[in-house]
């Protein structure tokens, strides 16, 4: 199986996180690896948005979660039935595909049945005395599951139900075995007995059914003609017949109306459970439009799933997309703290402390010797001025300016004035249109020991705009901590022209008493010279956590 391979930052992506997982993708694709697709795990908040407008790139695809779907583990093209073929076919259909159950299908290939080997079967090895002699089929099918043709009558593909009776003894024998039953519900089978079959047009049978090759006898056409018997020759021996006669019934009658059903986006975990349901061997995949998709039994819960993970920007769990600890990772880059779990396989982990992951991707491209494009140069370039704020964050290192300087030169932009266009068009509270989308847009989740802590973060130039939207905040603020059950949730706004943070935080009332920075107004701290969330906020908050 070829795997597609997802490159994806961490939920609420910033710039950093898409600009990384596009230029990784693309050093990929420069590789030969044609599977690799760059994804997303959240829309683009404004800078990136901005960003990729004015490189004229394309968002990455977009994955809301990545939990295993239905989809991913069903064969398509499954082996199906039509309603209207006979048993003699569903057993055809069994014994070529190996299959122990067949969907039946109408016209428009959406399901009405569910026909199983077993029950087909059953239905036929141990009948109950009263249909023993019952065959019930349309005109039409029984003349094709005996590769016969009508002397007299037509095709119908209306159902009916006939008791057989086998003309192979003297005609007043045979009269007396039909005597009681209604000559329209009869389905007479015999050779080249010329006595037999006139005695089965005279008494007005509904269908007579010539053997062996054999045509009516002298005269016997016009007189079925006229008690309107239905005449049908087969190359067949009358033993044969017989029993293809009893298979002729259409699967329509056989199936089971009551079957096991999912759409294809429903999780696997909602397969798991209507397949270890009672009497569940199979169950339907359908598409949105109903029309059937698939056949999901037991083994499809262990199928490979046909993508995998490079996680990007981040390394824990509980940051990535949703679903992503059910999914293959093969590779990690990331620049922030360890917080992984553990992996069943060996895989590439890439990490340094350096102020942006794409430094870490620019390094790769060089160590590959791989010139990046003009456009992936400048994206990567903008994430790394993104995420330490045009070089002036704690944490930019030596090699975040030497990335810097040498993707300058491929993109032919200006470092520093890339970067002011960039916090310029973008550090504007009113771009993210709600208080909400202000607070979500980079928000990550730290734990440490028994305390989660939520921490969003956004730069401003001033923060005029932040005390008009200030109440608005603390209660998306507020929201999001009784949501996720946060013992704290903060904002940083960080002013980049002052080099200044704001911090507005709802959480425990303790706070207030160990946070170490001179608070302006309940819930609300100044932080000077703090611009790190990483290497100077986290830290700090997790100290602090010690002494409340």
């Amino acid at each position: 199986m070829i795997k597609t391979t997802y490159v994806i930052g961490h939920r609420n992506p910033d710039t950093d996180s898409i600009a990384s997982a596009i230029g990784y993708a693309a050093l990929k694709r420069e590789q030969g690896d044609e599977t690799v697709i760059a994804a997303m795990a959240g829309a683009p908040n404004p800078q990136t948005r901005y960003i990729l407008d004015r490189l004229g790139i394309v968002d990455p695809l977009f994955l809301a979660d990545v939990q295993p779907k239905v989809r991913d583990t069903i064969k398509r093209q499954p082996v199906t039935v039509d309603r209207q073929a006979s048993a003699y076919e569903a057993l055809e259909l069994f014994n070529k595909s190996g299959v122990r159950v067949l969907p039946v299908i109408d016209g428009d290939n959406k399901p009405c049945g569910m026909l199983s080997l077993l029950h087909l079967s059953e239905s036929y090895l141990l009948p109950s005395q009263d249909k023993l002699r019952q065959v019930t089929a349309s005109l039409s099918g029984l003349a094709r599951t005996l590769s016969g043709k009508f002397e007299n009558g037509a095709n119908d593909d209306t159902s009916i139900t006939l008791n057989l009776f086998i003309g192979a003894m003297l005609e007043e024998s045979f009269s007396s075995r039909i005597e009681g039953f209604e000559p329209q519900q009869l389905l007479i089978m015999t050779g080249n007995r010329r006595t037999i079959q006139q005695a089965a047009i005279e008494r007005g049978v509904k269908v007579l059914v010539i053997t062996g090759g054999h045509k009516l006898e002298n005269g016997l056409l016009e007189l079925a003609q006229k008690h309107n018997v239905y005449v049908l020759l087969t190359p067949h021996d009358t033993a044969t017949a017989a029993w293809l006669a009893r298979l002729s019934t259409p699967v329509s009658c056989l199936a089971e109306r009551e079957y096991a059903e999912i759409g294809v986006d429903k999780s696997l975990n909602a397969l798991r459970q209507k397949l270890l349901g009672a009497n569940v061997s199979a169950v339907l995949a359908l598409e949105g439009d109903g029309t059937l998709a698939g056949v999901a039994t037991k083994s499809s819960l262990l199928a490979p799933l046909p993508y995998r993970l490079i996680l990007m920007d981040h390394n824990e769990l509980g940051q990535a997309v949703p679903g992503a600890e059910l999914v293959e990772i093969v590779e990690v880059i990331d620049h922030h703290k360890l917080g992984n779990s553990h992996s069943n396989t060996p895989i590439s982990f890439i990490t340094s402390p350096v102020g942006s992951t794409c430094t870490l991707v620019a390094r790769r491209y060089r160590e590959c010797c791989i010139e990046p494009d003009k456009k992936i140069a400048a994206l990567l370039l903008a994430g790394i001025l993104s995420d330490t704020v045009i070089l002036k964050s704690p944490t930019t290192t030596e090699a975040d300016h030497q990335m810097a300087a040498w993707l300058e030169d491929r993109s032919g932009l200006v470092a520093a004035d890339f970067g002011r266009d960039i916090f310029a068009a973008s550090s504007s509270l009113k771009n993210y249109g709600t208080a909400d989308r202000v607070v979500a847009a980079d928000f990550k989740l730290f734990t440490h020991e028994k305390y989660s802590i939520g921490l969003g973060q956004v730069e401003v130039i001033g923060f005029d705009e932040f005390y008009s939207m200030k109440e608005g905040l603390l209660k998306a603020l507020d929201d999001i901590k009784r949501r996720d059950n946060l013992f704290i949730a903060g904002l940083m706004i960080t002013d980049i022209t002052t080099e200044t943070t704001l911090f507005l935080v709802e959480g425990h009332t303790r706070i207030a008493h160990v946070m170490e920075y001179p608070q302006l107004e309940p819930h609300l701290y100044e932080l000077k010279n703090v611009m790190s969330r990483k290497k100077q906020m986290v830290p700090h908050l997790l100290k602090i956590l010690a002494r409340v």
